[in-house]
């Protein structure tokens, strides 16, 4: 009887490793940081709810679940690292060193390791800017590895590889040099790589979309522009330009329809400046005829600020000029398309543009029919996804910071976390009201994970699970 019932229960034990939710990539399946597990908790923090915690050194990766297995990377001193991490108990399994031969710069609230590694249950694949991409067995083996670069972004990393299929796919938007690569994922060999000298630096993530007819495409939030490609070969497939400067949204689907916001300093007025072509300056600026212009030769009313000389020779090229120019006239908006079509569908496409309160890093969320927005401050914004109206906006009290994570949903919750460490709980609903705001007494900047009753919550210091007691 003993026997069997030991039996019994390790049969249990494999069906319950078998239907576990899995959060493979950032903001889980799809990108889309929604999760179907039931009995989140509300009240949680250090000492309330925890079912674990682990120290681990800094990065702003977000942790990735499959299986029993967690993955998340950081750095410490002058070590890129990748951690798998026991999913029941927070058990450091292994971790493991990437190359780095370089150092590239960054601000300073990103880190060198800032990108989420994603996972298909057989391998997990990390990408960091100062080496390129590695690819990792369970048992932490290295499989394969794929250096890229050198990057010119000032701002350091921020893009995470997704997998389609076969495919790793990894938007490097910089800014001169920009383009898109998909590789084998079983031999890390290139399949294709796009250029992108329409774009300058970015921090977004794609997403897949697939249409009820047609090949699955990518779609591409970049500086100035959406952008859709072929997923099999990478063709250039439609575009929508008027986007803001320095995308970080990971794109939203529902239905035919597809959102992404933007939003830059600069971005808000609603009347853009007027400025010149470069050839039209460089005619009456350029006294030494070499197709740029130095500092003595710029008019006397344009200040270029040292990110807009991009290959940083201290002149002004066309592509410098072109690039200022397109970067001040660029306009902040969420933009609603709708798939279909060829070419720039700029003018036929567009269902709607929201220009008001928009977030600068967090990604839009949207959940049973709302759109939830986060803009630095504390201020959320609810929007119906079919017409743009706003259906509430207001500040969440006590926590009127800085917000650099994501929004993600589950059992009718919305958790929106400050860089402060405040995350409040909201009720899930277009006229939303605040559950809760639990204090970490610590920094976050990665956007949290949910799967099985549980979040999965990286501050600087440490990776907690808070769960409901079972």
């Amino acid at each position: 009887m003993i026997r069997i019932s030991a039996l019994v229960l390790s049969l249990l034990g494999c069906v319950v490793s078998l239907v576990a939710e899995d959060w493979p990539q950032f903001r889980g399946s799809g990108g889309t940081g929604l999760s179907t597990s039931k009995n989140l908790p509300v009240q949680f923090g250090p000492e309330k709810n925890v079912a674990w915690q682990t120290a681990l050194p800094p990065g702003h990766s977000s942790p990735v679940l499959v299986g029993n297995s967690i993955f998340l990377t950081a750095f410490q001193d002058k070590k890129l690292l990748t951690f798998r991490l026991e999913r029941s108990s927070g058990k450091i399994l292994w971790r493991r060193e990437a190359p780095r031969d370089r150092f590239e710069s960054f601000q300073q609230t990103n880190t060198p390791a800032s990108p989420t590694p994603v996972t298909d249950g057989k391998r997990v694949y990390v990408f960091f800017g100062d080496f390129g991409v590695l690819a990792y067995d369970l048992e932490g083996n290295e499989v394969w590895r794929l250096p890229l670069g050198p990057f010119n972004n000032v701002n350091g990393h921020g893009s995470s590889p997704i997998l389609a299929g076969n495919k790793l796919v990894l938007i490097c938007d910089q800014d001169i040099g920009s383009y898109l690569i998909a590789v084998d994922k079983q031999t890390g060999k290139p399949l294709w790589k796009v250029d992108r000298p329409e774009v300058a630096r970015g921090y977004a993530t794609p997403g897949v979309f697939k249409p009820k007819t047609g090949p699955a495409e990518l779609i591409v939030p970049g500086a100035f522009q959406l952008v859709s490609y072929e997923l099999e070969s990478g063709k250039k497939l439609w575009w929508v330009t008027g986007m803001a400067w320095q995308l970080k949204s990971v794109p939203l689907f529902q239905g035919d329809m597809i959102y992404v916001n933007g939003w830059e300093t600069g971005g808000d007025t609603d009347y853009p400046p007027s400025i010149p072509d470069f050839e039209e300056v460089a005619k009456k600026q350029d006294a030494n005829g070499d197709g740029k212009l130095s500092k003595t030769e710029l008019p006397a009313d344009v200040k270029f600020s040292p990110d807009e000389d991009l290959d940083h020779d201290g002149l002004i090229d066309a592509v410098d000029w072109n690039f200022r120019r397109t970067r001040r006239t660029a306009q902040n908006s969420l933009v609603a398309v709708r798939h279909g079509g060829r070419g720039d569908v700029t003018q036929t496409h567009i269902v709607w543009r929201h220009r008001k309160a928009l977030p600068n890093v967090p990604s839009p969320l949207l959940y049973q029919d709302v759109l939830f927005l986060v803009k630095d401050g504390g201020i959320v914004t609810t929007l119906n996804p079919k017409t743009g109206e706003v259906l509430k906006q207001a500040r969440l009290p006590n926590a009127a910071e800085r917000y650099w994570v994501s929004p993600v949903a589950g059992d009718g919750k919305v958790y929106v976390a400050s860089e402060g460490g405040k995350v409040s709980v909201l009720q899930a609903v277009g006229q939303w009201e605040v559950l809760a705001m639990n204090e970490l007494a610590d920094e976050c900047f990665a956007t949290p994970a949910i799967a099985d009753g549980k979040i999965y919550l990286r501050t600087r210091t440490k990776l907690y699970c808070f769960g409901l007691k079972e």
